[in-house]
């Protein structure tokens, strides 16, 4: 990103891995990496992670090789992250194992199966992704011997709870020992604005890809895209239409990633935190674009929504995959004698609802569809 940002010498409110909280199960340090490392390190290793290159983000992976996928969003998340931490001075390996567990907990066929997934669950308390991300890492994984889940230190998992402003949809046994009345670390903050940034980003740039927008559409209804669009056009005369799409996005992706820099330092040099104590404690978030920005992202959002999530091509993929979704849950809660037998033997000490969502949420998109081809046969 551009250097134009600068870097924090001294950073304030940075979050130490000598200062973490520890994990749930207690375990020796490791002679070559940190806490932080080796959380980012089990994510990377974990099944759920690997489950995230056969997870839609817009487009079903079966639609094309270059559309995004669930585990490219991640990355390119988790990528963000690290420029972001770096520029602040915060703690880069904690921000990028945040970034990287974020979407864990996803299930198949993106934001449309994670609302069918809810309404199939209503009864059971519903679904949402960061609660059963925090369910993956902490039970769900089934890596190691000694203990449930990835056991994670205490600040990778309260990120997973709190790194969206938004949280509650987490029951509140489910939010006990994470502190819901205090600030997330700035690292946690960081993660909610550079996956707007990239999703915001990366769907213009699929969306092009699919041939359901066009770079002039673009720029006639985004002011932001506009302006970009006419400065690379003046300054790459002899570019082709793509190359010039191609530099009119890394420069949006520039200016949003330099705006939430600059603003974040502004707002944490004007609280004036010293510590991480201090940044637990402020009345708000220090984590933010320019009010500026915002509004632009507002728009980004809104045109996206209007011209592409709604348009014809992604709206029949994604009433297909509800459909999936429902026909799944449905047949498995009245017959769970279908679930591999794992699963059927926590019925008996679990609530049959949960143990379907579990297995639902966890498939892939393809996996999916080739549970419910056997299921309707």
């Amino acid at each position: 990103m551009s250097p134009r940002a600068g870097r924090t010498q001294m950073p304030s409110g940075r979050a130490r891995a000598k200062d973490s909280e520890g994990r749930r199960y207690p375990e020796s340090e490791h002679p070559y990496r940190s806490c932080f490392e080796r959380d980012r390190d089990r994510i990377i290793h974990s099944r759920a992670f690997r489950r995230l290159e056969y997870k839609t983000q817009v487009f079903p992976n079966y639609e094309g090789d270059h559309f995004r996928t669930r585990l490219t969003h991640t990355i390119e998340v988790a990528q963000i992250a690290r420029t972001v931490a770096s520029a602040l001075g915060l703690n880069q390996t904690l921000a990028e194992a945040i970034a990287l567990a974020h979407d864990l907990g996803h299930p198949p066929f993106g934001h449309a199966g994670e609302h069918e997934l809810d309404n199939a669950l209503h009864d059971a308390g519903g679904f949402e992704h960061n609660r059963h991300t925090l369910r993956v890492v902490e039970e769900l994984e089934e890596r190691y011997a000694e203990f449930p889940g990835l056991n994670l230190t205490y600040e990778v998992r309260e990120g997973i709870v709190k790194h969206s402003s938004h949280y509650g949809r987490f029951r509140q046994d489910e939010l006990e020992g994470y502190r819901p009345e205090l600030q997330p670390l700035l690292e946690a903050q960081i993660i909610d604005w550079v996956d707007g940034i990239a999703y915001n980003v990366h769907d213009i740039d699929d969306g092009v890809e699919a041939k359901i927008l066009e770079p002039t559409a673009l720029a006639a209804g985004l002011p932001i895209f506009g302006e970009i669009y006419e400065n690379q056009a003046a300054s790459h005369r002899d570019a082709d239409a793509r190359q010039l799409f191609n530099e009119s996005i890394r420069a949006l992706l520039d200016i949003l990633v330099s705006d939430l820099i600059v603003a974040s330092r502004a707002r944490i040099d004007a609280a004036n935190v010293r510590n991480v104590e201090e940044v637990r404690h402020h009345s708000g978030r220090l984590i933010e674009h320019s009010p500026q920005v915002l509004e632009q992202l507002k728009s980004i959002a809104q045109f996206l929504k209007e011209n592409l999530y709604r348009c014809t091509e992604v709206e029949k993929e994604m009433q297909k995959a509800r459909r999936i979704i429902r026909e799944l849950v449905t047949s498995y809660r009245r017959e769970p004698t279908l679930l591999p037998e794992r699963h059927q033997a926590r019925i008996a000490t679990e609530e049959k609802a949960i143990v379907v969502g579990d297995y639902v949420a966890g498939m892939t998109d393809r996996f999916a569809l080739e549970a419910h081809q056997k299921l309707s046969r």
